[in-house]
């Protein structure tokens, strides 16, 4: 049985899409950008494996003989948020925008969820998620009351301070936020954003968790699974899913407990697609607008991505991929409009520096062709760029 993995390098966009200016993303280039405002990347294994031929990129040359399949992927979906993206690398296109607030919530919404969950609501507005735990998080802890917020993707976030309330019940009053939160508002994900920590000293722990929307069956997914594949979802894969054809699912803390996971699966498994989410570009610097540290975070990637090779056996397929931008060096702090990023491996088989421009739904239909699954049926994106 074939293996295949996907890791995707969450907001490591690679230049603004032709419609980034009707998201206000124009100019937006994570890739490129970054490694301006840093000097240069220093990414000595990614530059070998192409990542220099996915576009110009200074420090990072291209590569003519890189072992790696290159390029850029264009999104058919409207939005430029993690669910969006996700999906439709696994072959499910968003025609429609999920709804965003950026004015806050309805009152119809705040309302329900406040009776149902017993407490009331702070904030109900646009916020960086650090800034408003610092804004509020006191108040949250002397009242009991929930921080919601949201930001320009479309997401209702739930912030409470862990002594303040247990986990549980903030893991409750987000299910209950999910239920709420359909048809017209049917945001793509409810965020669970817990904290600890005394007022101006706040910081977000581990425990988050999300409930996302359930993904169109069949997808590229689906169809790997009928062909006999286990999925393996690292990260927060299983999330973003809602569990939809993800069999396994590995939760983690940092990168570093990503990558070690997927690692261990690929030395470990005889078959199935081990698909990874590493967050931490996004979560903890792109939204921050740090480019150094989003630097340093692709920097810790780059160290172990020879272990992650060395844990390919010959035939096996690996993809580098992304699901959207989010520029650290732009005043939004939100995520941008960008190409996907492509860097695709077959172990043992040199691309030779091949360069493939497609779209996100080309990822899943590769992995599709690797297990030799059904060909999609009407409505689902992608051609395969690399076959068994």
């Amino acid at each position: 049985m074939p293996r295949a993995c996907v890791i995707v390098l969450d907001a490591v966009g690679a230049g603004a899409l032709p419609d980034a200016a009707e998201y206000g993303d124009e100019g937006s280039d994570t890739l490129g950008n970054v490694a301006r405002a840093v000097g240069g990347l220093d990414l000595p294994n990614l530059e070998h494996f192409g990542l220099g031929n996915v576009e110009a990129l200074e420090g990072c040359p291209p590569q003519p003989g890189a072992p790696a399949v290159a390029g850029r992927l264009v999104e058919r979906s409207k939005g430029k948020d993690t669910t969006t993206g996700h999906w439709e690398l696994m072959g499910i296109v968003t025609p429609e925008p999920m709804p965003t607030y950026l004015h806050g919530f309805p009152f119809d919404v705040i309302e329900e969820f406040a009776h149902r969950t017993g407490r009331g609501v702070l904030g109900n507005k646009p916020a960086s998620g650090t800034e408003i735990i610092q804004e509020l998080g006191e108040e949250q802890q002397r009242t009991g009351k929930w921080i919601v917020y949201t930001s320009a993707d479309s997401v209702f976030q739930v912030a409470a301070h862990e002594e303040a309330i247990p986990l549980e019940e903030l893991y409750s009053a987000c299910e209950i936020a999910r239920e709420i939160l359909t048809g017209k508002h049917a945001v793509g994900r409810v965020i669970a954003r817990p904290f600890v920590g005394e007022p101006g000293n706040y910081t977000r722990t581990e425990n988050r968790h999300d409930w996302s929307l359930k993904p169109r069956q069949p997808n590229y997914l689906t169809l790997a699974r009928d062909a006999g594949a286990e999925v393996h979802g690292v990260g927060k894969i299983h999330d973003v899913f809602a569990g939809v054809d993800i069999d396994h699912s590995h939760p983690t803390k940092s990168n570093t407990d990503g990558i070690m996971k997927t690692e261990t699966l690929l030395r470990e498994l005889d078959a199935g697609l081990v698909f990874t989410n590493l967050v931490e570009t996004d979560m903890l610097w792109g939204h921050r607008n740090d480019p150094e540290n989003f630097h340093r975070c692709l920097q810790d990637f780059d160290r172990r991505l020879p272990d992650l090779l060395e844990a390919l056996q010959p035939g096996d397929l690996l993809i580098l991929t992304s699901d959207h931008g989010c520029d650290p060096t732009t005043p939004s702090t939100d995520h941008s409009r960008e190409h996907a990023l492509l860097l695709a491996y077959v172990a043992g088989r040199n691309a030779a520096g091949k360069i493939h421009e497609g779209e996100f739904g080309d990822v899943g239909a590769t992995v599709n062709a690797w297990f030799k699954g059904k060909s999609p049926g009407k409505g689902i994106p992608g051609e395969p760029f690399l076959t068994p």
